[in-house]
């Protein structure tokens, strides 16, 4: 298992329902350590069904993660996000910065041997309830 591509996916984006703006901040400073960056935002249109948004991903590419003002929005239990990072040091800067914006600790970095040998990964719940990961896969 340990030859196994892991880098590509076919999920093309994401959007996730946040309770309010502090999850901008948040989610800026935690996917900074990724090289994830804020690409653009949608502005609230109610005439066109349109809550506001803020798209995250690598810039001059596209976005992929987005969070969507949706004040009330239910977050199921278990709902997991996890993340790519290219080494072992983005995890542990990923779980730092997390932590210091708020984020409450479910794993530090380390390795998670139950999913694969080489499976480097740190977890934390972020503002909104969400369990977010950094995985680095060697």
């Amino acid at each position: 298992m340990t030859n196994t591509d892991r880098t590509g996916s076919q999920i093309d984006h994401l959007n996730i329902g946040v309770a309010d703006g502090a999850s901008a901040e948040f989610y800026s400073a935690v996917l900074e350590p990724l090289g994830i960056s804020e690409i653009m935002r949608v502005p609230h249109t109610p005439e066109a069904n349109q809550l506001a948004m803020i798209a995250f991903g690598w810039a001059q590419v596209k976005p992929f993660f987005w969070i969507v003002d949706a004040p009330g929005s239910a977050i199921g239990p278990h709902t997991h996000l996890a993340f790519s990072a290219p080494d072992r040091a983005t995890v542990d800067a990923f779980h730092a910065v997390a932590l210091s914006a708020g984020a409450v600790e479910l794993r530090p970095p380390g390795l998670q041997p139950e999913y694969h040998a080489t499976y480097y990964g740190s977890f934390v719940r972020d503002l909104n309830g969400i369990d977010l990961e950094a995985v680095c896969h060697h």
